[in-house]
Formats: structure tokens, C-alpha cells, sequence
């Protein structure tokens, strides 16, 4: 059953907080995040994404990048920006998102786990994405950025989770784009057993959000394994930093594609060809977002149509049926020629979290036609991986993101 375990926390002061906590390494390009950096030092981004350290000519990837990480996560240290506490401890982590909240408990999961399938997984990995990952900890030492987990929701595990929101929080702040986070460090031996207990008892947990984080952590700490040869199993490199939410607090948003053109095809053969697997109406200038499974939005030439699904290509696999497998199946690839959404430079994904209006933006700036989705559900992704299947990829996009440099994980034994 799933190991979940208390660590030795490295966080920041209580003033550094709201300074340091940054969203996901992977949510900026180099130039956003060198102007998300300028003027705040203390910025975790500044650790996460150290080419922001460098001139454009210096490789993102180049080995200095790396050793900069690294100096300037002990250069917080030493400073005391960032404390060490002096006890294993689990954490409590509630994020606030329009009035909505979901609260999580910051731990450590096994690399065992991941190996042997408790942890299940929904998405391919990408080596290449990898690499940058597996380079940052391996140098740094250290796991920055948490992985978002699910596990099906425990009753007592609530109630521990409300009895410690009880208490003063460590930390309360609302970041920049409006999300309130809050943390609290779990008390008393009994209650930390407790909890180790209760997850042992779980049989799965899931990764919503951080796959690529999750296999370089694993990868890492597998690399460690061989360079010491005489591991007990309990040494901190056998672990990664994770937060689990129940399943029931989380949201799951659309994520939503664009394509750069009709694949040859004139705007009346186009939709010919969707006529064979979808009615199409059209609903007008206001944008369009599906109201129910099986339904999509669609966007060309200054109008929004609603796609409904015939029945004859629904499907109750929980992979076939996904809307986005059928989207991708009967529209993007048999009449838009796009075969492989990972390698096809002609499409585009954009997370629910940036609007309609983003994507009417996108058609009228460089792509010609976009696609409005109906999120995914939690039960479907815990569907697909208890089927050990995978969605399509940019089938899920998680709000709100974890942040980043509110809880650190060193990969070896650090002194209190």
C-alpha cells in the first residue's frame, strides 16, 4: 500500500513567504520568466529557472545554469531565507481559488511505489523534458517543486486536515493572481503516525499534475541507488516530494486546442466532413464553452459553433471515450491531418485557465480554427490509470498550480 511519509522541511521564513512561493518552473518560457524575476531576488523562480541568471547568449541548459541553482538555494539557506525544521513533519497546504478550496497534505512518496504502480500515472513522459528536471535536482540536490497527487478521499484523513487548520498557520498569503495559500505543520508524534498509517492502508495514489517532475524525481533517486550501492531504502533520495489532495476537492479545467489551418480543405468541404461525426450549429459571435460530455466549441472566421458528438462514435473505454480521444480521433485527425498532437507543429494547447477569449485571440493572430473542450473528470482520469491506460496528451490542466519554494526536499540528510 502507498507509502507516504513526514520529512525533514526546508521552507521559508514566515516574511519570506509570499516572496519566495512561485508558481511551476514549466508554466513560464526563458523571457517570461526573467521579467517574472526582475525586482524580486527571492523569487524560487530565480532557483527553478537559473538561466534567468544569464544573458540570452548562455545556454538554458548549459552546466552553469545547473551549479547556480544550486548556489543560490544554499545562498537562501545561509542567509536564512530559507529555515530548515528541526523534525520529520507532514504539512497541510490549502490553496483558495475564487471563493473554491482544496487542501493537501505535503509529504514524501516512494520511488518504490512509482516503480511498482501505486502510484499510477495517466501521461506519457517525454525524455527530453526529462533531462532538465533530472539535471536540476541530481545538481541542486534537492526536490523544488512538489507533485500534485490524488488518492480517494479518507474520512479520518479530513479530520486530521480540519484539526490542524485549526491552529495558526505557518504562512497566509494572497499571490498576485488572486489565490490565497495557506500552510500549517502537523503537531504531536501520534497524530504524524496516524496519518503514515492511514495511507498505508490506501491502495493507489494518482498523479494529477507534475509527470514529468515525478519520473525525473524517480530517475534521480534510482541514479543515487547505484552510486550507493549499500542503501538501506530509508535515506532521503528514495523518496519525492508530493502533495495529495482528495479526489473530491479537485477541478480539473479544459484544456483546449488550436490549429493552424483546414489541412487544404476550402471552409465548405471542412465542414462536410464534420458532418459525418458531429451536428454542428452554428451559435454566433459569443463565445462557446460545452455544457455536458460529448459536446465542443468551436471557433473559425468570427463565429462560435456548438459540435455534438453522434452517438455512433461515443464510447464507454475510458480511454476511447474521453472527449478528447474523441476529438482527436473523428475531427483533428482524419480531416485536420493531425496525427501525433505531441510532435505536430501545426497544434496548439491552451489551458482553461486563460479563457475563450485567448483562443479567439490565437485564431485572429496565428492559427485559423480553435476547439473549446469540456474538462475531463476527476473519475475518468482515475479511471484511465486504474486501467493502466494513458490520455491523450493536454487532456487535464490542474487549478489552482502549486507553488514552488514553500517546501524543499533535500535528496540527503541535512542537519536542523
Amino acid at each position: 500500500m502507498a507509502i507516504v511519509k513526514p520529512f525533514i522541511c526546508i521552507r521559508p521564513n514566515r516574511e519570506a513567504a509570499a516572496k519566495v512561493a512561485a508558481l511551476p518552473y514549466d508554466v513560464y518560457n526563458r523571457q517570461e520568466a526573467c521579467r517574472e524575476v526582475e525586482g524580486n531576488p527571492l523569487s524560487f523562480l530565480n532557483i527553478d529557472r537559473a538561466e534567468t541568471q544569464f544573458p540570452d547568449s548562455v545556454d538554458t541548459y548549459a552546466d552553469c545554469v545547473y551549479e547556480k541553482a544550486r548556489e543560490l538555494l544554499d545562498q537562501r539557506m545561509a542567509d536564512g531565507t530559507l529555515i530548515t525544521d528541526g523534525e520529520e513533519a507532514y504539512y497541510i497546504y490549502e490553496l483558495v481559488m475564487d471563493g473554491r478550496a482544496q487542501t493537501g497534505i505535503v509529504a514524501c512518496s516512494s520511488i518504490d511505489d512509482y516503480q511498482n504502480g501505486i502510484i499510477k500515472k495517466h501521461e506519457n513522459t517525454r525524455e527530453d523534458k526529462e533531462i532538465d528536471r533530472i539535471r536540476h535536482v541530481d545538481t541542486t540536490d534537492a526536490h523544488t517543486g512538489p507533485i500534485f497527487l490524488a488518492y480517494r478521499a479518507v474520512k479520518r484523513l479530513d479530520e486530521i486536515v480540519a484539526l490542524a487548520k485549526a491552529e495558526e498557520p505557518l504562512y497566509r498569503f494572497t499571490a498576485e493572481d488572486g489565490i490565497t495559500h495557506s500552510v500549517w505543520k502537523v503537531g504531536g508524534q501520534s497524530l504524524v503516525r496516524e496519518i503514515e498509517g492511514l495511507f498505508e492502508q490506501i491502495p493507489a495514489t494518482y498523479i494529477a499534475d507534475g509527470h514529468h517532475r515525478a519520473a525525473s524525481a524517480v530517475k534521480v533517486g534510482l541514479k543515487r541507488r547505484k552510486e550507493n550501492p549499500d542503501y538501506t531504502g530509508r535515506e532521503p533520495f528514495n523518496f519525492f516530494l508530493s502533495v495529495l489532495f482528495p479526489d473530491e476537492q479537485l477541478m480539473i479545467m479544459p484544456h483546449n486546442r488550436v490549429v493552424k489551418d483546414l489541412h487544404d480543405l476550402s471552409k465548405e468541404e471542412f465542414f462536410d466532413a464534420l458532418s459525418a461525426s458531429f451536428q454542428v450549429t452554428c451559435v454566433g459571435e459569443k463565445p462557446y464553452a460545452p455544457e455536458c460530455k460529448g459536446e465542443f466549441g468551436m471557433y473559425l472566421e468570427d463565429n462560435w459553433y456548438r459540435l455534438v458528438a453522434k452517438p455512433g462514435i461515443l464510447s464507454d473505454d475510458p480511454v476511447e471515450g474521453l472527449d478528447v480521444s474523441i476529438l482527436q480521433e473523428y475531427l483533428l485527425a482524419p480531416v485536420l491531418g493531425i496525427g501525433d498532437p505531441r510532435t505536430d507543429k501545426r497544434i496548439d494547447f491552451i489551458g482553461g485557465i486563460r479563457g475563450l477569449k485567448e483562443l479567439e485571440r490565437r485564431v485572429q493572430e496565428d492559427m485559423t480554427v480553435a476547439f473549446s473542450m469540456y474538462p475531463t473528470s476527476i473519475g475518468e482520469l482515475l479511471a484511465v490509470a486504474d486501467a493502466g491506460r494513458l490520455m491523450p496528451p493536454k487532456s487535464t490542466w490542474f487549478e489552482p498550480k502549486l507553488r514552488s519554494g514553500l517546501f524543499i526536499h533535500k535528496l540527503t540528510e541535512v542537519d536542523a
